[in-house]
């Protein structure tokens, strides 16, 4: 009875080493005593048992932490700095074979490279420069372990810390920077006001003179208007008293008598001297005459009466 067990036991421990499961994720290296057999994929994989060894590789991208380190720039301030770093194994034979430990081995180089790169710039640069210094230092890791079988897919600065005292200096240099700009924006806008009330005043100005000017034409168009009105109803009183005079054939007579009630009116006002017109000693001749005619009829009608009276 118990050797058949320990035989079941001894194929189930058999068969359980022979299947092995390689998640979705991973990538399987077979050993055979030692050396490098072939790759498997994802899923049931069936091995020899007690001669062949699998070995997984996770094929995710992953992320290490470059620890903080002393860094000297250019012009010889010391920062501390430190970094992640994002790779992605592409190649799983030789990321197993061709580098040790790749976490180890990726610090260091990141460590040594991130000197290299700050102590090309002065301190204003490194401040001021992290994706320049992140694309720099990805472009160098990604060289470097491209033989590894690996890809950094990112290298991101985390913190660039300067010394306190020139933290202080900077502290002070911002703050009277700031006070500057902001001096800088109060005159501005002080003479941007000023230059906007100045135009506004000349454009007020200007409009006032437009206005005054366009009353100015409207009275006098008014006036002109006006003017022409008058002169247009006189002349047209003017025609129609000529035409009335004309069409009604008046006798010098009566011609005579008008002028008399006009220079009746003429004498009635204020004036102190008054003109008479040319014609005038024409009409006045008239007058004499038509006078002598009425005196020589009553002469002789009072004669006439008298001859009469004797008889």
């Amino acid at each position: 009875m118990i050797i058949p067990i320990i035989i079941a036991v001894f194929l189930i421990i058999i068969v359980g080493s022979s299947l092995k499961i390689v998640n979705n994720y991973e990538r399987g290296l077979v050993e055979r005593l030692g050396k490098y057999l072939k790759d498997v994929g994802p899923g049931l994989n069936f091995i020899v048992p007690f001669i062949d060894k699998l070995v997984k590789v996770d094929m995710r991208e992953k992320v290490i932490d470059v620890p903080p380190q002393e860094v000297i720039t250019k012009d010889n301030v010391g920062v501390t700095v430190d970094a992640v770093i994002y790779y992605q194994v592409t190649d799983p034979f030789k990321v197993t074979y061709n580098v040790d430990n790749f976490t180890v081995a990726s610090v260091k180089l990141a460590q040594t490279n991130l000197r290299n790169v700050i102590g090309d710039l002065e301190l204003d640069e490194t401040l001021t420069s992290r994706e320049r210094i992140n694309t720099r230092l990805r472009q160098i890791l990604d060289e470097a372990t491209d033989k590894w079988g690996v890809k950094v897919t990112r290298v991101e600065i985390k913190k660039i810390d300067p010394p306190s005292d020139i933290m202080e200096a900077m502290s002070r240099q911002m703050k009277a920077e700031r006070i500057k700009r902001a001096v800088i924006l109060e005159s501005e806008g002080y003479k941007q006001s000023e230059i906007l009330k100045a135009e506004g005043d000349k454009t007020a100005n200007i409009l006032q003179a437009e206005g005054r000017a366009e009353s100015i034409k409207r009275v006098a168009d008014a006036e002109r208007y006006k003017l022409i009105t008058e002169a247009e109803g006189e002349s047209n009183a003017i025609i129609n008293v000529y035409t009335a005079i004309h069409k009604g054939n008046p006798t010098k007579d009566l011609i005579s008598i008008k002028y008399m009630e006009s220079l009746k009116e003429i004498a009635n006002g204020k004036a102190s001297k008054v003109f008479m017109p040319y014609e005038v000693s024409g009409i006045l001749s008239s007058l004499a005459s038509m006078v002598e005619v009425t005196k020589f009829s009553d002469n002789k009608e009072e004669t006439e009466s008298t001859s009469e009276k004797g008889e």
